[in-house]
């Protein structure tokens, strides 16, 4: 896909990878413009292409009393807010056919997660709307197994479309990120790689997934170095205290120090 068809999308001339970050979920108002304030700032400084992700709702929750959301017409406007304050295009995850329509109407970028990228209805209904569609890799499913997924969106006559790896199960507890499937990804699609999922420590007794956010760094040179085209990070300024994912996301005060690592090595891969 071409990023240009990402609306309010900057810094496309900055040979630079792009990134999507934010919040796992929009908790409130004040927050979501905390963060977004924050991350414009660091990537318009560092000539980074930037999409504020944030959830409208979480409705892959591993318990009934987990958070899922502050409402969703609420949030979708907070999403609608950060973008017209900023001038940046947003991302937000959908979980039904009848999410797609109502998310188009708030957000530049729609994203299917990973337990339902096989949805088939789920990803044509995304796709129809127009909007540039984010397929996440089923932590279950191979690299190859994903030009299924990208070829239901094109299908729709929809050439807005990009994979994401957000590692893969290994056992019951614990994920990896293959790295060979980057560049076999590639082949088929632009790709990011969602670096605190792929942390994540899933399937715990206590019903609330763990996480290793003191690998982020490792994970995302990592992604850098073999050439992924985007870094999905998900970031908070509380993360202990976050409603959703907090146990595997990276601090806010950490982002741009990483950011600049990032970008040098880019730099130091550009060269080559």
């Amino acid at each position: 896909m071409n990023l240009q068809n990402i609306p309010n999308i900057k810094h496309l001339d900055s040979d630079n990878f792009f990134v999507l970050a934010g919040p796992c979920a929009i908790e409130g108002e004040e927050m979501a413009m905390r963060i977004a304030e924050t991350l414009v700032g660091i990537t318009d400084r560092l000539q980074i292409p930037y999409v504020f992700k944030g959830s409208f709702k979480k409705a892959n929750r591993s318990r009934i009393d987990s958070f899922s959301g502050i409402g969703d017409e609420k949030a979708l406007k907070i999403l609608r807010k950060v973008s017209e304050t900023f001038n940046v295009p947003t991302i937000t995850d959908i979980h039904t056919n009848e999410d797609a329509a109502m998310a188009a109407q708030y957000v530049d970028v729609l994203q299917i997660p990973a337990f339902l990228v096989r949805q088939t209805d789920l990803v044509v209904a995304a796709a129809n709307t127009g909007k540039t569609v984010n397929l996440k890799k089923g932590q279950f499913m191979s690299p190859e197994s994903m030009k299924h997924a990208v070829q239901k969106v094109l299908d729709c006559h929809n050439e807005n479309v990009m994979v994401t790896d957000r590692g893969t199960m290994f056992g019951y507890q614990d994920m990896i990120v293959d790295y060979r499937g980057i560049p076999t990804m590639k082949q088929f699609a632009t790709t990011v790689l969602d670096v605190t999922h792929s942390l994540q420590q899933p399937n715990q007794t206590a019903g609330v997934t763990g996480g290793r956010p003191d690998m982020i760094e490792t994970v995302a040179k990592a992604g850098i170095a073999v050439g992924v085209d985007g870094i999905f990070i998900e970031t908070h300024f509380d993360p202990a205290n976050a409603k959703s994912d907090g146990a595997n996301m990276l601090h806010l005060d950490y982002f741009e120090d990483l950011m600049r690592k990032l970008v040098a090595i880019r730099k130091t891969i550009n060269a080559f």
